[in-house]
C-alpha cells in the first residue's frame, strides 16, 4: 500500500482507550501547529502536497469514517469560477437571442471540453492559481540556501546548461543534473547554481542555515555560533528522549542502521541474511518498549484488522498527545540560525552578480541550441546585433523599487489614453520610460483621462512592428528603461489616479528563432502548432497551441506576471480574431451564426480565454478588454453563461465606418441611420473610439491629417474654412463618446488633433525617426489648442456627470434630409447637425421630460475655435408639449451648421 509520507506531519488525536467499538466521524481534523502548509523551500512558493495513490485521498479519518457528500456540496465544489451563481453553458442564447441549434450544441461541446481543460490542469497544478503562477519557479530565481534556481520548459532538449558571463559561457559547467531533479517527464529542466565561497571562509556546518538575501536585516542575530546556539537548544527547549536537530539528513538513516544491525552491521545483501518477518520483528521491538520503562518517548501502538487503511489507525497515548500539541515549535532557535544579507555577503560570492548576461544552452537531435529563456524578465540585444541575451535582474536591497502607492479605483466609465512609449517624446529618437512617466503622464491626469493603455511595452526585436511581434513575454522592452523604470512608470500613473492596461499580444508570436520561442528546444511543436496551422496566414508570426497544459501554463503565468510583478491593472487581448479562427480572421463574415461554431472556429483559443477571465475575475482584476472584428457572441458575457467573460468588447467597426465616410462619401451625402446603426448596435460593454494607433500607422493617415487637409494652411491659422472643417472633427469625437459603452479609448496625440501619421523607422522610409514622435509643442498653438480644449471639457463632463455609464442611449431622431441626429441618455440631450451648409434656426426635437434644459456642452463656442452663434439667452430652454418624434413634449433649438449641444434637464416641470 503506498504511503503519504507528509500525513505523519498532521497529529491525530488520540480516541479513547476504554471504548473500542465503532465510532462515528469527526467532523475535523488535527491541524499543523503553526496553521500552515508545508512549503517547498525556494522564493513565494507553496505547495499543497497531494498524493495520488489511495490512500492520499484521505484526511486525517480514513475513508471509512469520511461522511459522504450531499449532491448540493458536490455542485459546490466543481463549480467553476466566473460570474453568476448557476452555470448555463447556453445561458447567453436567450439573452442575445440566438436560437441556433448547432451553436448551442457547440456551447455544450465547448463547456465539456472546457472542464476536462480545467482537469488536465488541476492534475498538474492543483488549481487554477497555481496553474497561473509559474514565474515563481520558472526562469531564474534567489534560492535561501545560498544558491540561484533555474527552471525551464524544452521538452524537446535532451542536454540543457546555462552559459554565461558567469561560467565563460562553457556549456558543461552548470548543467540540470540527474538526481538532482534535472529533468522529469514533462520536459521541465531544473539547474542548480550554488553560490561561491570566500576565500578563508567554511561551508556551513547545518543543512537548515538559511540567507535572507533580499532583505537587509538580520532577525534576531546576535552573532551566536551555531554550536552554541545548539547547545542551548537542547537544554532549554528539548527533553531527554525527543528528537534532536541534526547536522545531515541521513543522521537519523544511520542511526536506525545501527540500531538494527549494530556499528559493524551488514555491508552487502548476503551478509544481511534472512530478514526476520514484520510480527517478529514487532514482538521484539514492543518487548524492548516494556523492558525499557525509563524511556520518555511518546507511546503508540498499531492495529492490525487486516482491512485497508490500516496504516492510519495509529493509537497515541492521550497525555503524551496533549503535551506535544502544547509544545511550541522552536521559531526562535531558527530565526537566530537564520542569516541575513551582510552575513550571506561576507562568506559568499555571487555565483550570478546582478546584470549578468546568460543564454540556455540545449542539444537537441539536430545539434546544439543557444535561446534566450523563455521566461527571462529583462533581455538585451548584443553588442554585435547577431543575437539578444538574457539579463540577471537581482538589484541589491537598497536599489529594488519600492511602490508607493496602491491600484486606482475607477468609478464610472473608463477614459483610456492610448499610447505608445517609444514615440511618446517630441525629439526624432526611441523616447524612455523615465521620459514618458515625467512629461507624458502629467499631460494624461491634466487632460481628464483616468486610464492608461500602453502598447509595445513587451519586448520584441523589430521595432518596426509596434511592439506587436513578441519575443520575450516576461520581459520589458530594454529599449525604453529597466524593469524599474517601468515600475516607477505605473506607480506614478496610480499615484494620479490612472488605471494602467497592457495590450497584451497572446493570439501570435514572433517567428524569431535566435531570440523568440519558435523552435525554442528544436522541434516544431514546443509552444506552435506544427505545419500550416503554426504559421500567422499574412503577418509571418507563429501561432500558440492553446490545447496544451504546459502552453496554457505559460500564457496564464505571463498573464498573472504583469498583474503581481508591475501591478497592471487589466488587459486588452489584441486580435482575437487571429486566435479565434484557424484562418486567422481573414474570411469574409456576413453574421451568420454558423460561423461561430464551424470548423474555422479554434475551440481550444475559446477554452483559454474563458480561463484567463475567470483566473482574473478569482484576483478582483476588472479591466479586460477583447479586440475582435467578427463580434464573436457572448464576449462580455459570464463565463458560467456560456460566455468568453471579457469587461468590454472593443468596436473596430466605428473607426471603419468613419474613416470609410471621410475618404469614399461627399459630407453631403452622408447617411445619419448608417452611422447611428453602426455606434449603437450591440453597445452593451462596448469601448468606443475614433481612432487608435490602427487608424495611423504603417501608411495611414490620421483624421485631422485627413480632416484639416494639413498641407493647405501653416499651424496656427484660423480662417473661416479651417474652423467649419475642424467642427466636423469635434462632433465626430462627441457622437463616438457619447454613445459608447461605458469606455472611450483616444490614442496619444489625437486630442488635440495631431496632424501627422505615425510612422516607424524601416527599410521604406530609411530608419527615419521624423514621423516617429508626437509634437507636443502644437498643445498651445491654434486650432490644436481648441481642439484640446474641447477633448478636455468632454473629458470633464464625463468625470462630474458619468455620461456614459448612465445606461444606453435612447435614439428620438435621426434624419438624413436634416442630417440632424438626437438622443437622450438619463436627463442629458444630444443633438448633433452634422449638415455641412445649412444651420436650423428652430428645430424641434422630441423629448420625454418636460422641463427646463440647460445648455452643458456646445462644440460652437469661439473657445474651440467655433463661430459662437448662439447666444447666452438660448443656453437655457424649456418644453413645449408639441409631440415630436412620439415624444410627449419637444424642444426648439438653434443648430448651428457642423456642430452638436449637449442639454442637461435642469428643472422637471409636472402638469
Amino acid at each position: 500500500m503506498a504511503l503519504c509520507s507528509l500525513y505523519l506531519l498532521t497529529p491525530r488525536p488520540p480516541p479513547l482507550l476504554v471504548d473500542a467499538t465503532p465510532r462515528t466521524p469527526r467532523a475535523g481534523r488535527a491541524v499543523l501547529p503553526t496553521g500552515r502548509r508545508p512549503r517547498l523551500l525556494g522564493r513565494r512558493r507553496s505547495f499543497t502536497f497531494r498524493c495520488d495513490s489511495s490512500s492520499s485521498s484521505s484526511s486525517a479519518s480514513g475513508p471509512r469514517d469520511r461522511p459522504p457528500r450531499s449532491r448540493q456540496q458536490r455542485q459546490r465544489t466543481q463549480r467553476p469560477s466566473g460570474r453568476g451563481d448557476a452555470v448555463d453553458p447556453v445561458g447567453i442564447l436567450s439573452k442575445l437571442g440566438i436560437s441556433d441549434r448547432v451553436f448551442a450544441q457547440f456551447l455544450r461541446d465547448r463547456h465539456k471540453a472546457l472542464k476536462d481543460r480545467r482537469w488536465e490542469l488541476c492534475s498538474r497544478f492543483i488549481d487554477l492559481k497555481e496553474a497561473s503562477s509559474g514565474f515563481e519557479l520558472m526562469g531564474m530565481h534567489r534560492h535561501r540556501q545560498h544558491r540561484l534556481d533555474f527552471m525551464e520548459w524544452a521538452p524537446g532538449a535532451r542536454y540543457c546548461s546555462l552559459v554565461g558571463d558567469f561560467n565563460q559561457w562553457s556549456p558543461t559547467e552548470n548543467c540540470a543534473r540527474e538526481g538532482h531533479l534535472g529533468h522529469d517527464d514533462f520536459g521541465y529542466w531544473f539547474i542548480i547554481l550554488e553560490d561561491k565561497l570566500r576565500e578563508g571562509q567554511e561551508p556551513d556546518e547545518y543543512f537548515f542555515q538559511e540567507y535572507n538575501y533580499v532583505d537587509d536585516y538580520d532577525k534576531g542575530d546576535n552573532g551566536v555560533d551555531p554550536e552554541e546556539l545548539m547547545r542551548r537548544a537542547r537544554e532549554e527547549y528539548w527533553e531527554p528522549g525527543e528528537v534532536r536537530s541534526r547536522k545531515s539528513q541521513l543522521e537519523m538513516v544511520v542511526k536506525l542502521y545501527e540500531q538494527m544491525f549494530g556499528p559493524n552491521g551488514p555491508q552487502t545483501e548476503e551478509e544481511l541474511g534472512e530478514i526476520p518477518d514484520a510480527q517478529t520483528r514487532y514482538n521484539e521491538w514492543k518487548a524492548s518498549q516494556e523492558a525499557d520503562s525509563t524511556s520518555l518517548s511518546p507511546s503508540y501502538d498499531i492495529i492490525d484488522n487486516g482491512q485497508p487503511f490500516d496504516i492510519f489507525n495509529v493509537v497515541t497515548d492521550r497525555a503524551s498527545f496533549e503535551k506535544f500539541q502544547a509544545k511550541k515549535p522552536p521559531l526562535a532557535y531558527w530565526v537566530e540560525m537564520r542569516k541575513g544579507r551582510k552575513a550571506w555577503l561576507e562568506k559568499y560570492v555571487p555565483t550570478i552578480s546582478h546584470k549578468d548576461k546568460y543564454r540556455v544552452y540545449f542539444n537537441t537531435p539536430d545539434g546544439a541550441l543557444e535561446r534566450v529563456p523563455a521566461w527571462a524578465t529583462y533581455v538585451l540585444p548584443d553588442a554585435e546585433g547577431k543575437q539578444s541575451y538574457a539579463v540577471h535582474w537581482e538589484p541589491p536591497p537598497e536599489e529594488i523599487y519600492k511602490w508607493r502607492f496602491g491600484r486606482p479605483k475607477v468609478k464610472g466609465s473608463l477614459r483610456i489614453y492610448e499610447c505608445h512609449i517609444g514615440i511618446s517624446g517630441s525629439e526624432q529618437k526611441v523616447s524612455s520610460f523615465a521620459e514618458f512617466t515625467s512629461k507624458v503622464l502629467p499631460h494624461i491626469k491634466n487632460a481628464g483621462y483616468n486610464a492608461i493603455q500602453v502598447i509595445g511595452v513587451v519586448e520584441h526585436k523589430d521595432y518596426s512592428s509596434v511592439g506587436y511581434k513578441v519575443t520575450n513575454y516576461f520581459a520589458v522592452s530594454s529599449r525604453f528603461g529597466t524593469p524599474d523604470d517601468f515600475k516607477k512608470l505605473v506607480d506614478e500613473a496610480h499615484g494620479l489616479g490612472l488605471v494602467v492596461l497592457l495590450d497584451i499580444v497572446h493570439s501570435y508570436a514572433s517567428a524569431d528563432e535566435l531570440v523568440g520561442l519558435s523552435l525554442f528546444d528544436g522541434s516544431n511543436d514546443c509552444y506552435f502548432h506544427s505545419g500550416k496551422r503554426g504559421h500567422h496566414k499574412y503577418w509571418g508570426t507563429r501561432m500558440f497551441r492553446y490545447d496544451d497544459v504546459d502552453v496554457l501554463h505559460f500564457l496564464l503565468s505571463n498573464l498573472n506576471w504583469w498583474v503581481t510583478e508591475y501591478r497592471i491593472d487589466g488587459f486588452q487581448f489584441h486580435s482575437l480574431s487571429s486566435m479565434l479562427y484557424t484562418h486567422n480572421g481573414f474570411s469574409t463574415f456576413t453574421g451568420a451564426t454558423e460561423e461561430y461554431c464551424n470548423q474555422y472556429v479554434d475551440k481550444d483559443a475559446l477554452i483559454y480565454l474563458i480561463l484567463a477571465n475567470e483566473m482574473f475575475y478569482m484576483t478582483g482584476i476588472k479591466h479586460m478588454q477583447g479586440q475582435s472584428a467578427t463580434f464573436y457572441p457572448g464576449l462580455c458575457e459570464p463565463t458560467t453563461q456560456g460566455g468568453i467573460g471579457f469587461d468590454y468588447w472593443v468596436n473596430l467597426s466605428i473607426p471603419e465606418m468613419w474613416l470609410w465616410h471621410l475618404e469614399n462619401v461627399p459630407e453631403q451625402e452622408w447617411s445619419m441611420n448608417k452611422i447611428m446603426k453602426v455606434l449603437i448596435s450591440n453597445n452593451h460593454s462596448m469601448l468606443s473610439y475614433v481612432e487608435n494607433h490602427n487608424q495611423s500607422i504603417s501608411g495611414r493617415k490620421s483624421f485631422a491629417e485627413i480632416i484639416l487637409n494639413t498641407g493647405r494652411y501653416s499651424t496656427g491659422s484660423v480662417d473661416d474654412d479651417l474652423i467649419r472643417t475642424s467642427s466636423l472633427l469635434k462632433i465626430i469625437k462627441l457622437i463616438t463618446f457619447t454613445t459608447s459603452g461605458g469606455a472611450y479609448l483616444n490614442f496619444m496625440g489625437n486630442e488635440f488633433a495631431h496632424p501627422k501619421r505615425v510612422e516607424f523607422p524601416m527599410s521604406s522610409n530609411d530608419y527615419s525617426f521624423r514621423l516617429a514622435n508626437r509634437q507636443w509643442e502644437l498643445l498651445n498653438k491654434g486650432l490644436h489648442k481648441h481642439q484640446f480644449i474641447f477633448d478636455k471639457d468632454v473629458m470633464s463632463l464625463d468625470e462630474n456627470e458619468r455620461i456614459i455609464s448612465r445606461g444606453l442611449p435612447n435614439v428620438h431622431h435621426c434624419s438624413d434630409p436634416s442630417m440632424v441626429i438626437s438622443f437622450t441618455r438619463g436627463p442629458f440631450l444630444f443633438v448633433f447637425n452634422f449638415n455641412p451648409d445649412v444651420s436650423h434656426q428652430s428645430y424641434h426635437v422630441g423629448v420625454d421630460e418636460a422641463g427646463e434644459y440647460q445648455l452643458v456642452l456646445n462644440t460652437d463656442e469661439s473657445k474651440y475655435g467655433g463661430c459662437g452663434e448662439l447666444k447666452s439667452s438660448q443656453y437655457m430652454r424649456r418644453t413645449s408639449d408639441k409631440r415630436v418624434d412620439g415624444c410627449r413634449n419637444s424642444l426648439e433649438l438653434t443648430l448651428p451648421c457642423r456642430s452638436a449641444q449637449v442639454y442637461k434637464l435642469a428643472r422637471i416641470l409636472r402638469i
